[in-house]
């Protein structure tokens, strides 16, 4: 009996190896989604904050699709916290392609002082870095997480005559 047990125990654990394969498989590596920000627009806020909705381009270079049912985002400028938001928005982001995904986020009226408070020290300066960071949740194997940096750049004064 005990050379049936040791062979039944033997043959378990390569059948648990096997589906650990098999899962690793399913959901094997992707690329990363390359996430960029194109839009920032004003929204009606309350009280002392402020509101926006962040528009943001996800392509998605992999050969499968991205199917989400929400959203998470923390945007920071100059390395501090600026404003952050979630939507429930659903879809998905086609295999070897690209959407715009809309998002509201909230500036606490402390937040803004911050920046303003760092901005004080003279006009406004070229190149404030940005960065976003969040994550397209998509169910327990399927949430992806991003981040995103780059230069904020204020357009130039126009010259009067």
């Amino acid at each position: 009996m005990g050379r049936y047990r040791e062979l039944v125990l033997r043959g378990g654990l390569i059948l648990v190896l096997l589906a650990l394969g098999a899962c690793a498989s399913l959901f094997g590596q992707r690329d990363p989604l390359r996430i960029n920000l194109v839009g920032l627009e004003p929204a009606a806020g309350q009280g002392m904050e402020a509101r926006f909705t962040v528009k943001l381009r996800v392509q998605n270079p992999n050969d499968q699709v991205i199917d989400y049912n929400g959203i998470a985002l923390d945007l920071s400028v100059n390395g501090q916290p600026l404003a952050s938001g979630v939507s429930d928005a659903s879809g998905q982001v086609p295999r070897f392609g690209e959407k715009v995904i809309s998002v509201p986020v909230s500036i606490s009226a402390f937040s803004a002082i911050r920046q303003a408070w760092g901005l004080s020290g003279g006009p406004p300066r070229q190149g404030m870095p940005y960065e976003i960071s969040g994550k397209l949740a998509g169910g327990l194997f399927g949430t992806v997480r991003f981040n995103d940096k780059g230069v904020l750049n204020w357009p130039e004064p126009v010259a009067r005559p």
